[in-house]
């Protein structure tokens, strides 16, 4: 665990201690970042992470009706909404009737179902905090609906091009590198570092959520019912979107989760641009944003190595030596050495490179 973990103030708040423990089920990577936060950003990503868990939790339910996802999310929108008078209260009832009984709950739905005390947790935050994480957490769920309802005729997401994929990176990510930017340039802050990280934070997003949709084929496909894989490039490679997982399309697919990871390394130099950009205050750590990165590039590395473990359901990650030494690599180093560490884990394990950044 880092430094970082027990930097939280003492839990005085039952709902905040709550939050922070949640992040901890949902999300192991995401948990790493909040670890390595200091307050007050540690609960500010915490709690504006949580409120993007819930509609993700929604877009992603394979058991309810493409119609009800849209009908929940617009309706989580408008909870969101200072000036609407829908209260939190309102969706929880209208998602109850989905939440899986409390012994048979994951860490997920259990997060939806206690999304009064998100909310909660969320109002006792500065104003200037309701102002960074409302409009692109609104953003992020307006976005999710319209694509729900674009593909309601097949009960599952089927990206078709090029453009829509960064549409949907977008919506879903994007929103979230604009977030923690809102969070991060609060107060004072010159123009035109301020205008280099607005121009990079959405690559920055987008690049994870690459790396995640060319790692997760299997999965997205056989337990969520998804395709991200544009159309397009399938069809280029002969593969019927349908038959994506099929093993004897395996190597024309591997060849598609190829070309997405090769469009998501393209980001690597923005994303990297973000984060020697980032400024460290509130709490605010490189550690926290260049351990996804870093593993998000070891990550790329086992994709183009093996694509094919993306398709077969085997799964593409890297292993928690790895991990652990990014970790602990970024606790000694600064903003300088991102680029040797980038390039040293892009060409092997980094718990096996013959020599350490200092």
């Amino acid at each position: 665990m880092s430094q970082h973990a027990d930097a939280r103030p003492p839990a005085t708040d039952d709902d905040l201690t709550w939050c922070h423990d949640a992040v901890q089920g949902v999300s192991r990577t995401f948990a790493l970042t909040v670890n390595v936060l200091d307050e007050p950003m540690s609960s500010y990503i915490c709690i504006g992470y949580l409120l993007c868990r819930i509609p993700d939790t929604i877009e992603d339910s394979s058991s309810i009706a493409p119609d009800e996802q849209a009908h929940l999310l617009r309706l989580y929108d408008r909870a969101l909404d200072p000036e609407d008078d829908t209260d939190i209260d309102e969706f929880v009832t209208a998602v109850e009737p989905h939440i899986p009984a409390e012994a048979e709950r994951s860490a997920d739905w259990d997060v939806v179902a206690n999304a009064p005390r998100i909310f909660r947790t969320f109002e006792a935050l500065p104003e200037d905090v309701h102002e960074a994480v409302t409009p692109p957490v609104r953003e992020l769920v307006t976005g999710m609906a319209m694509f729900v309802e674009r593909y309601a005729h097949i009960g599952g997401l089927r990206i078709q091009s090029r453009d829509e994929l960064e549409e949907y990176c977008y919506y879903v990510a994007g929103t979230v590198g604009n977030l923690i930017t809102n969070l991060v340039t609060r107060g004072n802050i010159d123009s035109e570092r301020r205008s280099r990280l607005y121009d990079t934070a959405e690559e920055f997003g987008q690049l994870l959520q690459l790396v995640n949709i060319a790692k997760d084929v299997y999965d997205d496909y056989t337990t969520e019912n998804n395709v991200y894989l544009p159309a397009e490039w399938l069809d280029d490679a002969g593969v019927p979107q349908e038959e994506v997982v099929a093993a004897e399309h395996e190597a024309r697919t591997a060849s598609v989760v190829k070309r997405t990871a090769d469009h998501a390394r393209s980001l690597l130099d923005d994303a990297q641009t973000y984060l020697e950009t980032v400024p460290l205050r509130d709490g605010n750590t490189l550690e926290a944003w260049g351990i996804p990165f870093l593993l998000a590039v070891g990550t790329l590395r086992e994709l183009l190595a093996n694509p094919e473990a993306a398709v077969t359901g085997k799964g593409v990650k890297v292993s928690r030596q790895e991990v652990f030494a990014v970790m602990a690599a970024m606790n000694e180093n600064n903003h300088a050495a991102l680029g040797e560490l980038r390039e040293t884990i892009s060409q092997q394990p980094f718990h096996r490179a013959p020599m350490n950044v200092e």
